[in-house]
C-alpha cells in the first residue's frame, strides 16, 4: 500500500478496496514504510555506475517542533538521473553538509563536480571530503540574484546593462577570452562611475572558475534545472501534507519518496536522455550482474 500512498492516494480511498478504515490504512502504510531499506544503504550495497556529476539542492519542509521550515538536501546524478543520497536536517549548516558528503564518500560516489547554489557550508564540506572535486555554481540562480539586486523587473535603470551582461558574458558559446573582453567593455560603458555595476562585474570576474566550470568538464550542466524539475514533482506531492508531525515521520516519508522515485520508470525524458524513458533511475546505476534489490511491494523490472 505504500506505493500508491507515496504517489499521492489518500488513506481512505486507498483502504476501501481492502475494507480498511482510514486509521487501519494509515497503520498499514506506516508499517510498510518502516520496512523499506534506507536509501543510502541501497546506494552503498547495490550501485556503482555513477557519473560523478552531481546536482545538489534543498527543499524546505514544515515539521512540527521547528519554528521554521527545515531543509531536505538531496542530489541527482546528472548523467544517470538517479538519487544517491538525501538527508533531512535542522538547517543548512556545515555539520549538515559534512554529513551529506560523508555519506556520499561512504557509498563510494566518484564525485567530479557539484552543481549547486552558492552555499558556503557546501563548499567547505566538498573541500573536506573531495578535495579534487570542482564546483559549478547554478547560473540560473546566480543571474536571478543579479536581476533582483538591480531591480530589473520593476525599474529600467539597469535593464540595458543586465541584458548585455546575460547575452555576452553568460552566453553558452562564450569562452574565457570573450568573457574578459565583454566584462571590460561593460565596465567602460556602464561601470566607470557606478559602484553597483562595478560590484556585479567584479563578483563575476572573481567567481569565473565556479561560474564557468562546466566548460572544462564534459557533460557538466551549468544549471540545476534537472533537480529543479524533480523539486516540482516533489512540491506537487507535498501539497496534501500540510506539516509533518515529527522529524522522524518527515525523514521516513522522504526516504520512501526517494526509493519510489528511484524505482519508478521515467516517462518524459528528452534530448540525450530519451533513452531513459520506460526505465527506472536505479537501473542506470545498479552494479552489473547484481540481482535487483528486494523492496516490499515492488515488482522487479525486466533488465
Amino acid at each position: 500500500m505504500w506505493l500508491p500512498y507515496i504517489d499521492g492516494e489518500p488513506y481512505r480511498p486507498l483502504g476501501n478496496e481492502l475494507e480498511l478504515s482510514g486509521v487501519q490504512t494509515y497503520r498499514r502504510v506506516i508499517a510498510e514504510l518502516n520496512q523499506l531499506p534506507d536509501n543510502t544503504w541501497l546506494s552503498h550495497h547495490y550501485c556503482n555506475r555513477w557519473s560523478g556529476i552531481l546536482n545538489v539542492d534543498g527543499k524546505y519542509l514544515l515539521v512540527k517542533g521547528y519554528d521554521k521550515k527545515i531543509p531536505w538536501i538531496w542530489s541527482v546524478d546528472f548523467l544517470r538521473h538517479d538519487f544517491p543520497v538525501g538527508i533531512l536536517a535542522p538547517s543548512e549548516s556545515v555539520e549538515t553538509f559534512m554529513k551529506f558528503f560523508r555519506l556520499l564518500k561512504t557509498i563510494g560516489y566518484p564525485l567530479q563536480v557539484v552543481i549547486a547554489d552558492d552555499v558556503s557550508p557546501l563548499r567547505i564540506a566538498v573541500k573536506h571530503y573531495y578535495p579534487k572535486a570542482k564546483i559549478q555554481l547554478c547560473q540560473t540562480h546566480y543571474v536571478e540574484n543579479i536581476r533582483q539586486q538591480l531591480h530589473v523587473r520593476t525599474e529600467d535603470k539597469y535593464l540595458n546593462f543586465f541584458q548585455q551582461l546575460t547575452e555576452q558574458v553568460f552566453a553558452l558559446e562564450a569562452n574565457q577570452t570573450t568573457r574578459d573582453t565583454a566584462l571590460f567593455q561593460l565596465y567602460q560603458r556602464f561601470g566607470q562611475h557606478n559602484p553597483v555595476v562595478q560590484k556585479v562585474l567584479v563578483d563575476i570576474h572573481t567567481r569565473q572558475t565556479e561560474l564557468f566550470q562546466y566548460q572544462s568538464i564534459p557533460w557538466c550542466p551549468r544549471t540545476n534545472n534537472i533537480i529543479e524539475s524533480f523539486n516540482s514533482h516533489l512540491n506537487a506531492r507535498l501539497k496534501s501534507i500540510k506539516k509533518f508531525q515529527s522529524f522522524h515521520s518527515a525523514e521516513r516519508f522522504m526516504n520512501a519518496y526517494l526509493i519510489r522515485r528511484r524505482t519508478k520508470p521515467f516517462t518524459d525524458c528528452r534530448g540525450d536522455f530519451t533513452k531513459f524513458n520506460g526505465h527506472a533511475p536505479l537501473e542506470n546505476t545498479i552494479r552489473k550482474g547484481l540481482d535487483y534489490p528486494r523492496i516490499p511491494g515492488f515488482q522487479e523490472p525486466e533488465m
